[in-house]
């Protein structure tokens, strides 16, 4: 499964918000550097859909705040 995702890093809280058209807004505490977002990112995005860190991928976006993901479920 591939979605879409803004990523809004060094949030004060986690959270994702949903959209109609299928995108989803993701706040995250880790800050842009090293990858940390990107961590933050997955660690939040494989508790909210209940599957393991290791089926998450990003496909597009490593550096960008638009990202496309693929879960393996």
């Amino acid at each position: 499964m591939k979605i879409y995702v803004r990523v809004i890093p060094g949030a004060k809280v986690e959270q994702i918000q949903e959209s109609f058209d299928g995108n989803i807004k993701m706040w995250v505490k880790g800050k842009p550097i090293e990858g940390e977002a990107n961590r933050a990112l997955i660690k939040l995005l494989a508790k909210h859909f209940k599957v393991a860190q290791s089926s998450i991928k990003i496909v597009n976006g490593l550096k960008n705040r638009k990202k496309v993901i693929e879960i393996d479920m």
